[in-house]
């Protein structure tokens, strides 16, 4: 039996995470995400998939980030019916964050409506855009975009949704919870396994039993995200020891992070920085893990007395939202956040933190007393209110722009970080004078050495009988993909592939 593997998204970039499994006549997708970054990286949003939609069989996801699920409702709206499969956290975390997409899509649609009543051929607003008289409402999903190599472009002359409500309610319809460590069929032959990758809340490693009609299987494992070991709330990713293909990110593939107690050092001298003046801390972070994480590491400096307590204003509804669906999911918690929990404290929860469920509650915000924190998404800065606390923290030399993120290439926050001495926000030019700061060990990826550590324990597998025929490196930019292959090789004698958008390998003839 022949089995192929496609490439249609994470080659060459971060996001856009989407590989077409092809075993005989059967087709699985694992992941259907949203490109973001440059114009040209979000356009490919508006492409048409390069198959038939109902020639799907599956589709599995490995978490709930935008650019590993955020385009799979676009899916069944162009006719997928087959069964979507996930842990239960990245089930329950997808709902809310499709739901939130579709709202904003749907709102960025009426906006243009009501503005060119007469134009119904509108030019397509690239999905990171800003719309200029309510940005705020752009947020952080209608930033990030992704899709299929060639193909016809889907929509690009209309400012119609991807997809709507209706599109997210029957997307849920076909959704089913599988927990971790289960073996389930997910087609005739075709085995599953989800191990906690240790990403977000249900982050997943897949891995994937294919079974030929002569008794023989081939395995192909997808690392997903890979989280960090012994980072706050979750469980260390799941060590897996054998595969016959191997697909894993390489989004930190050619640098390290500095240790963790490094970065919480750092994180509480800004706190404390800020603290002794009159300035605004203001974190943009992801809704989904990076909020909850630093919500947990400011908690603990707070009650350890390392830094004074700050009002915290947790200025995202998404990021609240998710918030409660972790508290939801103590299974997959680690020991230390079991132990707090059982002791009656709720390391989710900073003491006293401010929610902001409305537009005017968040712009209420400039009016408080200083000094406070703000932690805000879009976390690259691509969308959301924290473009609304730009404007006040950029030309503010009082006040400290934070980045414990990833900030990918063409983002507004790639610009502040590598040093630009403007910002161009709703339509206007602001001034940066406030201090712009970069702790990297916060990072929810693992970086080169914990990559290669996850991959090393293929390499003990014997030939033939674990020990993988091809390893696969996506989801990273050129320079870290290539940098880790060529570690991996040094290391370990096994070659890795840089694969190419829209590449089609096969694994097996």
């Amino acid at each position: 039996m022949s089995i192929s593997l496609s490439f249609l998204g994470a080659a060459g970039s971060v996001t856009g995470s989407q590989y077409l499994l092809t075993a005989g006549d059967r087709r699985i997708l694992i992941d259907c995400g949203l490109f973001q970054g440059s114009r040209e990286e979000i356009g490919r949003n508006r492409m048409a998939f390069s198959y038939p939609a109902d020639a799907i069989d599956a589709v599995l996801l490995t978490h709930a980030h935008l650019d590993h699920c955020g385009r799979l409702p676009a899916l069944v709206r162009a006719g997928f019916r087959g069964s979507v499969l996930a842990t239960p956290g990245t089930t329950d975390l997808a709902a809310i964050v499709w739901a939130d997409a579709a709202h904003l899509q749907q709102e960025a649609a009426e906006r243009w409506a009501r503005r060119h009543p007469d134009d119904s051929h509108p030019e397509p607003m690239p999905a990171g855009a800003v719309p200029a008289e309510d940005e705020q409402l752009a947020a952080d999903h209608a930033a990030r975009g992704q899709h299929g190599p060639a193909g016809p472009p889907m929509e690009t002359m209309s400012r119609a949704p991807l997809y709507t409500p209706d599109d997210v309610a029957r997307t849920l319809d076909q959704a089913h919870a599988v927990p971790y460590d289960l073996e389930t069929e997910i087609a005739p032959g075709v085995v599953a396994i989800f191990r906690d990758a240790g990403h977000i809340l249900g982050s997943a490693i897949i891995e994937l039993a294919v079974r030929d009609h002569d008794g023989t299987t081939f395995r192909i494992v997808f690392s997903g995200d890979l989280g960090r070991p012994a980072t706050p709330i979750l469980r260390d990713p799941y060590t897996v020891r054998s595969a016959d293909v191997v697909v894993c990110e390489s989004t930190y593939g050619d640098r390290e992070h500095p240790p963790t107690a490094e970065a919480v050092d750092g994180l509480a001298d800004v706190v404390r920085e800020v603290a002794g003046g009159q300035g605004v801390l203001l974190i943009p972070a992801f809704a989904i893990g990076r909020t909850q994480e630093i919500v947990w590491i400011l908690d603990d400096l707070v009650r350890s007395n390392r830094v004074p307590h700050l009002p915290l204003y947790l200025d995202s509804p998404m990021a609240t939202k998710a918030s409660d669906i972790y508290l939801r999911h103590p299974e997959n918690y680690d020991a230390e956040t079991l132990a707090l929990l059982s002791s009656g404290d709720s390391p989710l929860e900073y003491p006293g933190q401010i929610e902001t469920p409305t537009v005017d509650a968040s712009r209420e915000i400039h009016t408080t007393p200083r000094p406070h924190i703000i932690i805000a998404s879009s976390g690259m800065l691509t969308g959301g209110r924290v473009l609304h606390h730009l404007k006040d923290v950029l030309p503010d030399p009082a006040s400290t722009l934070l980045f414990i993120g990833y900030q990918g290439d063409g983002t507004l926050g790639r610009h502040l970080q590598s040093g630009g001495t403007t910002a161009r926000i709703d339509g206007a030019e602001w001034p940066v004078r406030c201090r712009v700061k970069t702790i990297p060990g916060f990072s929810a990826h693992a970086d080169e050495t914990e990559l290669l550590d996850w991959i090393g324990h293929f390499a003990t597998a014997a030939e033939g009988v674990g020990r993988p025929r091809s390893l696969f490196l996506t989801h990273g930019e050129p320079a870290a993909a290539t940098t880790l292959a060529g570690e991996v090789q040094a290391r370990f004698g096994l070659v890795a592939q840089v694969p190419t958008y829209g590449q089609t390998v096969i694994l097996r003839a």
